[in-house]
Order: structure tokens, then C-alpha cells, then sequence
């Protein structure tokens, strides 16, 4: 599979999310099976570009390729000059979000509320793609089923988006009203995929190797899109990739590799963030990784009472030391546990 002209290793996609898919974790999930990852969305809006967020989130230092970074925002012209700045700081594929549902993302008609606009949506669409032409640089664009249960309009778009270059369709299977609650759909998404001749990436609620093969069956999509289901569990794109490809599970990771990925992972996280922002903003990433292991509930508690890096690091290191003296490797039920509810601003 290829976007434009880029090839891609395979057809397991990493989700934007916000809070979530920073360059540490693009790196872990591209390094444990992803064959391709999103940045978290950045805003078109040009004053907050010198903000320590928007340079945190376009930084690609050490980052494998492609790089993709996705954009955000209600103005073509503005889009079409976030596009280029993110060309300039190393993006060689821009993304659209055309699909966070979030309140605060919506209100100013961004994100999933831009598919009520059918004419202006084209127009952002447009507008980017003859932004990044010059520089052979392929638009992608990820959206929602629609609005509401009443205007699922995501095939019709779809064609529209084709036709003015978009070149890589990502579908959630959930319409803006619902948000995150509720299931996922996949009818829609194969409508889109019927639809266009460009790939279609569905996305939404695929949190086991069996669904992984479930959805693609249904949708007849060139890929899948994980989200939540990869936060603690990175290795999820791995074990779907031996599972599409042989029917059969892998085994668990064993508690030494656990600790050996969730140690770098931090470090990674805090040489980005430093302190204090990198601790504070580990904690969640430790307690997705731990929380459905022994004692998970209480060290996630002591965990949040820490407040420097050093301490954070060396109390993750003593607990899965003593974690490995009890079990070689993770319990199933965890390694293959559910995604969980998410704040609505998660993921785009």
C-alpha cells in the first residue's frame, strides 16, 4: 500500500490523538508493527505556533518516516498555510481532521463539524492539496460516517474529496452526535470505500487481531486505524499483523520486554517534555501500561504522588521487577483487554 507516492510497510495505521500520539509513542507503536502513525492534530491558527504545545507536536527529531502530521481549522487559506509550515519542520504527509468531535474542537466548526459544510470542507480540502503540490507532498483526510444518525454524508464527501486530490480517505465508524459512546459502524465506511478509488483506512472500535480481520472483511478497507486500544498496549499492531497473516495468536510480551519498552518510552517522553510537564504527563501512559496487572490500581495511585522524573522511573523499574519475580509474562486478559472510555478530546 502507498499514500501518493510514498510506500508503506503495512496496513496497520496508528491514530491521531491528542495528548497521546506524540513522537515518543509514533516511534514505540512504529517500532512494535505500525506501518504508519499520525502526529496529533496542529492548528491552523498561526499566533499559536510559537506556543511550547505546537513546537512539542512538530517536532520529528529521530522520527522515522513517513512523517505525517495532521492540520486543524475552519479557513482554507489558513490550512493551506499550516500546510506549508509543517512541509517546512519536516511533514511529507499532511492530514485533515475533518473528525475530532470535540466540543471545544467543534464549536469552532473544526474538526467532524465541518462535514454540516459540505462546501466549505471541499474548499479546505482544495485549497491544501494545491498548497502541497508543489512540493510532492500528498493530502490525506480523516472524517466521521457524518453528523448525525440522520446525515450519515461521509460517502458523498468522500467523492467530492477525490476529486479535488485528496489521495487517502480515514473513516471513524461513528457520526459526530455520538462521540465516542455507543459501537462503531462499518456500513458506512464500506459505502466510502465503494465509492472513491483512493485507499480508505477504517477506524473505530478495533481492539482485537480477530476484529482487526472483521473490519477489513466488512469494509473491504486498504487498512485499519487503532486508537485506543493501543494506549499501554503498543504491541497490538505486531500481534495483529502475525494474526492477519497467519490466523494465529502471539503469546503475551514477557514482563522483561514490558519493562524494557515502558522504560525507554519514558525516557523518550521526558527528554520531550521535561520537568515537571514530563512527569505529570507520563502518569497516564503508566497506568494504561499497568492497570489491569497485579497490584496496577494501587502503584498508579502512588505513582500520582511523585513529582519528579528520576523517582517516576526508578518506582516503575522496582515495580516490574517485582512483577517479574511473580509471572514470566503478561496475563492474556490484559495483553488482550478491551480499550477503554476515553475524554471526548482524545482522539481526532
Amino acid at each position: 500500500m502507498q499514500i501518493g507516492s510514498i510506500p508503506l510497510p503495512n496496513r496497520l495505521f496508528v491514530a491521531p490523538m491528542a495528548g497521546v500520539t506524540d513522537r515518543p509513542f509514533r516511534q514505540l507503536c512504529k517500532a512494535l508493527g505500525a506501518g504508519y502513525a499520525v502526529s496529533e492534530m496542529i492548528t491552523a491558527r498561526k499566533d499559536l505556533w510559537s506556543s511550547l504545545k505546537t513546537s512539542r507536536r512538530t517536532n520529528h527529531d529521530g522520527e522515522s518516516g513517513p512523517i505525517a502530521v495532521q492540520i486543524a481549522g475552519t479557513d482554507a487559506a489558513m490550512m493551506a498555510e499550516a500546510a506549508l509550515y509543517n512541509i517546512e519542520r519536516g511533514a511529507q504527509i499532511i492530514d485533515i481532521n475533518m473528525g475530532c468531535p470535540a466540543k471545544k474542537v467543534c464549536r469552532q466548526w473544526a474538526g467532524s463539524a465541518l462535514m454540516q459544510d459540505e462546501a466549505l470542507a471541499v474548499a479546505i480540502a482544495r485549497a491544501v492539496v494545491a498548497a502541497c503540490a508543489p512540493h510532492r507532498v500528498p493530502v490525506t483526510l480523516k472524517m466521521r460516517t457524518g453528523w448525525c444518525q440522520q446525515h450519515k454524508n461521509a460517502p458523498q464527501l468522500a467523492r467530492q474529496f477525490e476529486s479535488v486530490g485528496i489521495q487517502m480517505l480515514t473513516v471513524h465508524g461513528r457520526t459526530r452526535e455520538q462521540g465516542y459512546g455507543g459501537q462503531a459502524e462499518y456500513e458506512t465506511i464500506a459505502a466510502v470505500k465503494a465509492a472513491v478509488g483512493v485507499p480508505v483506512v477504517a477506524n473505530g472500535d478495533i481492539t482485537t487481531p480477530e476484529k482487526a480481520r472483521a473490519v477489513l472483511a466488512a469494509t473491504g478497507a486498504d487498512a485499519i486505524m487503532i486508537g485506543r486500544a493501543a494506549q499501554g498496549r503498543p504491541w497490538i499492531f505486531r500481534e495483529v499483523g502475525h494474526f492477519l497473516a497467519t490466523g494465529e495468536h502471539l503469546a503475551p510480551p514477557l514482563v522483561a520486554e514490558l519493562r524494557r519498552l515502558l522504560l525507554a518510552h519514558l525516557q523518550d517522553h521526558y527528554s520531550l517534555y521535561g520537568e515537571p510537564i514530563g512527569v505529570r504527563s507520563a502518569r497516564k501512559h503508566i497506568a494504561w501500561y499497568l492497570r489491569a496487572l497485579p497490584g496496577g490500581e494501587a502503584f498508579r495511585q502512588h505513582i500520582n504522588t511523585l513529582q519528579d522524573c528520576g523517582a517516576q522511573w526508578q518506582a516503575v523499574a522496582d515495580h516490574l521487577d517485582a512483577l517479574g519475580q511473580r509471572m514470566d509474562r503478561l496475563p492474556v486478559a490484559s495483553a488482550m483487554a478491551a480499550a477503554r472510555e476515553e475524554p471526548e478530546d482524545l482522539a481526532a
